[in-house]
């Protein structure tokens, strides 16, 4: 019977268009990162830009975490939606710390497979921006949803494979030369994949909805 209620009872779609501003400035961040490192002027005229749409997401999981307190109905668990809304934020937090370690560092130069990560950042926001919306169909958007969320995972697991090889690479190209140049290169590949592994913890939270709601 309470299940019946439930269904007859409009639901606060609100949460639908939040979750898509979120991934939109997550994907915004995500594009302006791999633009820094193209390196040289790239690096300063693309970090205030991660840092702006860091606080426009902010804005957003603020707004989110407010109707989750005020909404009588929501489209599902609000346990759910704060893990959703909280996770997708650590993954711009985690953006904002790899651009502020970068102009800490002064880095203007990057490697390849730094760049091949970054490139990993932003197909794994554009997979998060695409699976949102479907959030909104779950029973119908089920195997779609668990698609993209595999994508995700895929990509962390080759992201690592990439911070290993480079990480070899860098150490190879400075052992006996330049020790800093390492420190900071080892820096910059640790946050690159910290920011993929907050994409995969999106990933397990959309998955972890499909299984529970379906």
């Amino acid at each position: 019977m309470l299940r019946w209620f439930h269904a007859l009872m409009p639901k606060e779609d609100r949460f639908f268009d939040l979750f898509a501003r979120h991934s939109e400035a997550v994907l915004g961040g995500a594009k302006a990162l791999r633009a820094m490192l193209e390196g040289g002027v790239a690096v300063k005229a693309n970090c205030q830009t991660v840092m702006d749409r860091e606080h426009d997401a902010d804005n957003v999981t603020r707004e989110v975490l407010i109707a989750v307190r005020r909404s009588f109905i929501t489209p599902f668990d609000r346990g759910n939606i704060r893990d959703l809304i909280t996770s997708m934020d650590d993954s711009i937090d985690q953006m904002q710390k790899t651009a502020k370690a970068i102009i800490l560092f002064d880095v203007t130069t990057f490697t390849p497979q730094m760049r091949d990560m970054a490139d990993a950042i932003v197909r794994c926001a554009q997979l998060v921006q695409e699976a949102v919306p479907l959030l909104k169909s779950l029973s119908s958007e089920a195997g779609h949803i668990s698609s993209l969320t595999e994508q995700i995972s895929q990509l962390e697991g080759r992201t690592d494979e990439m911070h290993d090889n480079g990480l070899r690479s860098l150490y190879q190209a400075n052992a006996n030369s330049n020790a800093m140049a390492f420190i900071v290169g080892n820096e910059v590949y640790d946050h690159l994949e910290k920011v993929v592994d907050r994409f995969d913890d999106v990933a397990n939270v959309m998955h972890g909805i499909v299984i529970e709601h379906v």
